[in-house]
Order: structure tokens, then sequence, then C-alpha cells
């Protein structure tokens, strides 16, 4: 007998919104086609053949709101991060005219901490959220996975705490929200009993990117954050 599929807690309490989503909100209640930009790195671009998060996302939104072409639009390198992300945002971000912007940040700040600077990093990010605030669009920080490549020694779970302590730090001077991808699926370790190995893709020789699963559960946990985030504006 097959195992059964495991469960997938979404955790909102951890990862809902500060803030609501209001020009997405007012784009699916307005308009036709409705435009969300997904900038990052590999966690955003896909590994393998692993279906990345961004699809995914546009999957749930299209079935949620019927009638709508709301596209996702995967502006994911693999191996950046925020300082040369900030090269791309005029033709990958602003030229798309976005209702929403999730920017995916400080997973190889860690990964290669011997390249970045983590001051250079935090620089970039504030002013990449300056940018965006000149946009009608909403923004959401997604912060790092929690996977041996980023927490697997003493080390490198103190430098990443510190990075998601600087990206909640740039978010809230900025007034922008922070999905906390981090703290969701460290408390499915630590609470939830999952295996960390089990985070991590299969035959992933660095250690780093998402399993099937976790990138499916991620995914659900951050359409349920978008969709709580509109219901002050009267739209989920």
């Amino acid at each position: 007998m097959a195992d059964a599929p495991r469960l997938c807690k979404p955790h909102l309490d951890l990862v809902k919104f500060k803030h609501s989503l209001p020009n997405l909100t007012e784009s699916l209640k307005r308009r036709r086609k409705i435009k969300i930009v997904a900038i990052g790195s590999s966690s955003t671009a896909g590994e393998g053949d692993l279906i990345p998060y961004p699809l995914r996302l546009e999957v749930l939104l299209r079935g949620a709101f019927h009638h709508r072409m709301i596209d996702v639009l995967n502006r994911g390198i693999g191996g950046q991060e925020a300082p040369s992300e900030l090269s791309r945002f005029e033709p990958d971000v602003f030229a798309e005219a976005p209702s929403l912007v999730i920017w995916q940040v400080g997973t190889n700040a860690v990964f290669r901490n011997k390249e970045f600077s983590f001051d250079d990093v935090a620089l970039a990010i504030a002013k990449g959220l300056d940018w965006l605030a000149g946009l009608p669009a909403d923004v959401v920080l997604m912060d790092l996975q929690y996977t041996t490549a980023v927490v697997g020694t003493d080390e490198l779970l103190g430098l990443s705490k510190d990075m998601v302590a600087r990206i909640s730090a740039a978010a809230e001077d900025a007034g922008v929200n922070v999905f906390r991808r981090f703290a969701l699926m460290q408390n499915w370790v630590e609470k939830d009993g999952i295996p960390l190995p089990d985070l991590v893709r299969e035959g992933d020789t660095d250690h780093l990117h998402m399993s099937e699963w976790a990138t499916n559960c991620v995914t659900t946990a951050l359409f349920q954050a978008i969709r709580l985030a509109m219901e002050p504006h009267g739209l989920t």
C-alpha cells in the first residue's frame, strides 16, 4: 500500500501579510488581464525538471479568479542576488507594468557568503524597494528557503537568521510585505517533524533547492497569504 501523501500545513499565522494588496485587488476587480512579476534566483527560475513556484501560483490564481487572465511572469535567474537583480528591474519589472511584484532575495548571499557582502545585499534590497515604490504595484519580499545548504551548520544558520532579519527590516522600512518562507519551512522541521532532507530536491548535490513537496506547499502558503491580504478590500 502506497504511503499517504504528506499533509501540507501553510501555517498562515506565520506567513500572513502585514499589509493588504490594494493594487492587485483593484486590478482583479477592474481588469481582465493582470500581470504579476516574480523576480529572483533559482528558486524562482526553477531547477531541473521541477515546476517552479511562479507557474504553480499562476495556476492557483487562475483557478480562484475565473474570467481573469492572470499571468505570473517568471523573471528568475539562477545564482543571482539583489545587487545584480537591480540591473534587470527596468526590462523585467517596470516594463511589464505589474499589479504585484514578488522579489525573492537573500539565499545566494548565504549560500555563497564568501562572494557577497551582506551590507551590499541589504543596500540593494533597500534601493530596489525604493524604486518599486514608484510603481502602482504591491510588493512582496520572499526570504530564504530553509534547506541544508543554508542552515546545515551553526555558522550557516546564524548567517541565514542575519539575512532574514535584514530582509524583514528592509520591508518594514519600506512598508511592504514579507513572505516568511524561512520561518514556514523551519516550522515544518521543528514543529511538524518533517526531516530537513525531505525539503531538499532529490539529487541536488548542493542541498540547496527545495523538493517537489516543499515547492508545492510553499506555493500553496503564498497563494493563501495573497488571498487573505485581499479580504479587507472585499475580494478573496
